[in-house]
């Protein structure tokens, strides 16, 4: 299952590569790569967009515009469906379809999570470590069956102790339980190798 990265030069650090399934059954591809013993980056890699999908969906809104267009004789009809076709296609993949969701975790420095959009669109979010609490994996009830999912903990400004917002992590492509174990152990030796020193 797990296979070193050949091709990377020894700079870019160890690479593994292990399949898993996501929620609803679909494979995703999880590789994690080692810079050092503080920093590693876990990347999870969503399946593509269906071309299948895209055209069925596409023919149906235009077969229904063009029953539409017989009926009222409206040019307008065929127009718009076209038009709203492409929009939403543009709107899809710029906003709503992410291909690969990376975690990267830096002991010393804190916690990077970037989506890449299925339009070469890139969503990067910083926190710093001195705001992290911990990494945990949380239980919720989602379409009456039970799912989990790796979240950070923030520090409350105000009281140390306390938890002041849950940040979800690989929201896109919704891991099962084996793949957040993966993560959540190596992640859980980085925070504790900095609380160590």
């Amino acid at each position: 299952m797990g296979s070193e990265d050949p091709s990377g030069p020894a700079s870019t650090g160890l690479m593994e590569e292990k399949r898993f399934s996501d929620l609803c059954g679909d494979e995703i591809t999880l590789q994690r790569r080692s810079f050092s013993g503080y920093c590693r980056e876990f990347s999870i890699s969503c399946p593509k967009v269906s071309l299948l999908g895209i055209t069925v969906c596409t023919c149906g809104i235009w077969v229904l515009a063009y029953g539409l267009f017989v009926i009222s004789e409206n040019n307008m009809v065929l127009s718009s469906a076209i038009f709203i076709t492409l929009l939403g296609l543009l709107f899809y993949l710029h906003f709503v379809k992410i291909d690969q969701e990376t975690l990267l975790v830096i002991g010393s420095l804190g916690i990077q999570m970037t989506s890449f959009y299925a339009s070469g669109k890139e969503s990067t979010t910083f926190i710093e470590i001195s705001k992290v609490k911990d990494i945990v994996i949380n239980e919720a009830i989602y379409m009456q069956k039970v799912i989990y999912y790796l979240c950070i903990l923030l520090r409350d400004p105000v009281e140390p102790n306390g938890v002041s917002e849950v940040v979800p992590v690989f929201q896109s492509s919704k891991p099962r339980l084996d793949c957040l174990v993966e993560v959540y152990k190596s992640c859980q030796e980085i925070l504790g190798q900095g609380q160590t020193q």
